[in-house]
């Protein structure tokens, strides 16, 4: 069973940039792959990015593709998505989840990332 716990999100304005961490505990996390999801009010939760076991291998949604960065450091239980460029459209709850299989079967509670213009 893997606990997750989202922090970083906050109030920043169009062009900044904000940093996500999501701290594991309780399972063997480098084992799985992490994804990080937002949802935006009346919207449906979305996957925004997503990073293999070990690291080696990543994947993003067109809407952030060359502003985002999903990166883990496994010895630390850690992981993280660096945002730059940050637009308005980008105002979420950012949630970090875990799966091992097809699936994300672990979540955190997520963190409110707004984007002022």
């Amino acid at each position: 069973q893997v606990q997750l716990v989202e922090s970083g999100g906050g109030l920043v304005q169009a062009g900044g940039s904000l940093r996500l961490s999501c701290a594991a505990s309780g399972g063997a996390f480098s084992l799985y792959t992490m994804g990080w999801f937002r949802q935006a009010p009346g919207k449906e939760r979305e996957l925004v990015a997503h990073i293999s076991w070990n690291g080696g291998s990543t994947s993003y949604a067109d809407s952030v593709k060359g502003r985002f960065t999903i990166s883990r450091d496994n010895a630390k239980n850690m992981g993280y998505l660096q945002m730059n460029r940050l637009k308005p459209e980008d105002t979420a709850v950012y949630y970090c989840a875990a799966r091992y299989a097809s699936k994300y079967d672990y979540w955190g509670q997520g963190t409110q990332v707004t984007v002022s213009s």
